[in-house]
């Protein structure tokens, strides 16, 4: 699946909040609701295994909108518990733009797409030559021992750039609209300078939404 035309025009979506998936990148997920669960086995017979995940929101007549922009994965991974619930790895694919939403009997969401403008994501991996690697990671640093997180900082190190960034990018706490952002960055340099906006904002004291208005 290395072109645009080899994707599917509709594809089934999974709104979950902070929630952030990359091309490129893994995402690992825990399905335990039954109209997920029936998602992921319809997605299981399809040829390209694919899920749509997407931020939702809720619009000002309190009913549950979804983003316009989204990340496919493909389900690389899959394990069953005893009680019927799923782990599954999805590796991102690419990005799309929803159409609209189709109606239909299925439990879940499922949306037309447009996978136009987001050809790169099919293609190799990008770089970020302004990327300077020795500040990104002291802020890094500074970043996850305020938040009391840990990671594994020898792998990170040495990581591509944009797995690094990516994977940072999925991993930290931010807020839903600030995935977003992360989401919709043209080019991995801009994604990077969103982050990097994102972790001293925070290390400020700031809320991250004044950082996005």
């Amino acid at each position: 699946m290395s072109q645009a035309r080899d994707l599917p025009d509709t594809i089934a979506v999974f709104p979950l909040s902070g929630a952030l998936l990359l091309p490129r990148a893994k995402l690992p997920l825990h399905i335990f609701e039954p109209r997920y669960l029936a998602m992921i086995d319809d997605a299981l017979k399809t040829p390209q295994r694919l899920i749509g995940m997407v931020q939702p929101f809720e619009s000002p007549s309190g009913k549950e909108s979804l983003q316009t922009i989204g990340c496919a994965g493909r389900i690389t991974a899959l394990s069953e518990t005893e009680d019927g619930r799923y782990m599954i790895n999805l590796s991102g694919m690419s990005r799309f733009r929803i159409l609209e939403e189709v109606g239909g009997f299925t439990p879940y969401r499922r949306c037309t797409v447009n996978w136009a403008g987001f050809g790169r994501d099919l293609g190799k991996t990008e770089t970020d030559p302004s990327f300077n690697r020795p500040a990104f990671l002291k802020a890094l640093q500074r970043y996850f021992d305020d938040q009391g997180l840990k990671t594994d900082w020898e792998s990170l190190s040495e990581a591509d750039d944009e797995m690094l960034i990516n994977y940072i990018s999925i991993l930290c706490p931010f807020e839903p609209e600030d995935k977003q952002a992360l989401l919709e960055a043209p080019s991995l340099t801009t994604r990077r300078e969103t982050l990097m906006t994102l972790i001293e904002f925070a290390m400020r004291g700031g809320s991250a939404d004044e950082v996005m208005q």
